[in-house]
């Protein structure tokens, strides 16, 4: 990354960001521009260096925020009317990190209202348009992050990803795209949308950059009890209690079983990782890549996971259920978007959520009471349950024959914008490869494979036992 000093000046860094974000402004990739405050900072971090003084890892180095990480500086708004004046009164855990070291938000990127979407097209701000092509879409929910790291106007942006809204968009854009595991990265000031699938990650250009981006961010965090034990250890080493990458450490991949059941490297010299293709998961990109990775001496098997042909469903099951409790919190009593039509506290109720939420966050609350409700627990949400259990197991018992498992992204590439957004049955199944991810909590990195005939970027995904997220991100840096 760009780190301020002498020969180059946050200023410059800060204004040639702001510039861009001018110049791309048809794209619909901001929701607010933090011109003002982000020059101030700058100004600040230049002084200090002038000085002497130090300064952190990313000083100077603009980024994108996503619109669901709160933050005092600009409205938080998920991209939804309902949280429309909304400025938060506290920063994101993982925003203070980042900007702890320096780095300074250039403006809030563009999602789907909540980040329920896979095209960006579910916006209360309207559709943030491709990277490559504007008339397709940038992928969701997090396109607007993906779309300005694509654009170059950030080095780097953040984004959540919860079935796929990070690792799509940065396949339809052509950047890398992380999605950790799960609870590495603390949670806390994110608008929540399901809590156990949720996560946080990046977009870069570079994967390096995803090493430098976690190595700040992941660990512990009293404000979110889901977090886990620091156990990111960067290349640089600056973190402890990940064995993958101490010091010495020469392909040590051979598994054992953990106290939580489920797989964990421990030393035995192995001659290359072994990458595994799941059975059902193909395209002719993914064809490309195995044979170029066999061509380097990697040991290419086939995976049978005959469960995840229920992800989806299950998917569908388990996170309205969850977001339809979190967004009962709107109502228009304590902050954001209040109707005006209304004469009781039933009708203000009724009103502000019928005009404050998209059509498609309606249809979401919609299954999640249905699935909770009195006679169907049971039938539907106990089951997915069970089956999400079945899914964990099946990676499980995946990874004690491979060390990675390199999958498609998407069944297509991005299609045009407007094609799905009347079929939310067609958009659901644009998830299919990247929701068993979070269904099972594994990191997973999305990084640019190619492109389709048409120039359409396309990406693939790498995905890895939990906490290797260290090791996906340095073999993508080697290999990919």
């Amino acid at each position: 990354m760009k780190i301020a000093n002498k020969m180059t000046k946050a200023v410059d860094l800060v204004q040639e960001a702001l510039e861009k974000v001018e110049k791309y402004k048809d794209y619909n990739i901001f929701t607010f521009v933090n011109a003002e405050n982000a020059l101030k900072k700058a100004a600040i971090i230049d002084a200090k260096i002038k000085k002497g003084e130090p300064v952190g890892r990313l000083a100077g180095v603009p980024y994108a925020l996503k619109d669901n990480f709160l933050s005092p500086e600009g409205e938080t708004t998920a991209s939804a009317k309902i949280l429309t004046g909304f400025t938060s009164p506290v920063t994101a855990t993982s925003v203070k990190k980042l900007e702890d070291e320096g780095a300074i938000m250039i403006g809030r990127t563009n999602l789907d209202a909540f980040a329920h979407g896979s095209s960006t097209e579910n916006s209360y701000f309207g559709v943030t348009k491709n990277a490559k092509d504007k008339t397709r879409v940038a992928g969701g929910s997090s396109g607007g992050s993906a779309v300005a790291v694509a654009l170059d106007i950030v080095q780097f942006a953040t984004g959540t990803d919860t079935g796929g809204s990070i690792r799509q968009p940065a396949s339809f854009n052509g950047v890398f795209g992380l999605k950790p595991t799960y609870g590495a990265i603390s949670r806390y000031g994110v608008v929540a949308m399901a809590s156990s699938t949720d996560c946080v990650g990046f977009f870069t250009r570079e994967a390096s950059d995803l090493d430098l981006l976690m190595s700040i961010t992941a660990g512990r965090d009293p404000k979110d009890q889901t977090t886990l034990p620091d156990f990111y250890e960067s290349s640089e080493g600056d973190k402890k209690d990940f064995p993958g990458q101490r010091a010495g450490y020469d392909r040590a991949l051979a598994r054992d079983t953990r106290d939580d059941g489920l797989a964990r490297r421990v030393s035995r010299e192995v001659l290359s990782y072994r990458i595994g293709v799941i059975k059902d998961f193909k395209s002719d990109i993914l064809d490309k890549k195995v044979k170029e990775l066999s061509a380097k001496g990697f040991e290419i098997k086939e995976v049978s996971l005959p469960t995840l042909k229920y992800a989806l469903a299950v998917y569908y099951v388990t996170v309205p259920a969850e977001l339809s409790s979190n967004l009962s919190r709107h109502d228009g009593i304590r902050y954001g978007f209040r109707s005006k039509d209304a004469n009781t506290l039933s009708d203000l109720y009724e009103h502000t959520r019928a005009e404050g939420f998209m059509p498609e966050n309606k249809r979401r609350i919609m299954i999640g009471n249905f699935v909770l409700s009195s006679g169907f627990y049971d039938a539907y949400f106990m089951k997915a349950a069970k089956a999400r259990t079945l899914i964990i197991n099946e990676y499980e018992k995946a990874f004690r024959d491979v060390d990675f498992l390199l999958t498609p992204v998407s069944p297509n590439p991005a299609f045009k914008i407007g094609e799905k957004v009347n079929d939310p049955l067609a958009m659901y199944l644009e998830d299919v490869m990247s929701v068993p991810a979070n269904l099972a909590g594994l990191p997973a990195l999305a990084f640019p494979a190619g492109e389709t005939d048409n120039g359409l970027p396309v990406g693939l995904q790498l995905l890895g036992p939990r906490r290797s997220d260290a090791e996906l991100i340095k073999f993508a840096e080697e290999n990919l």
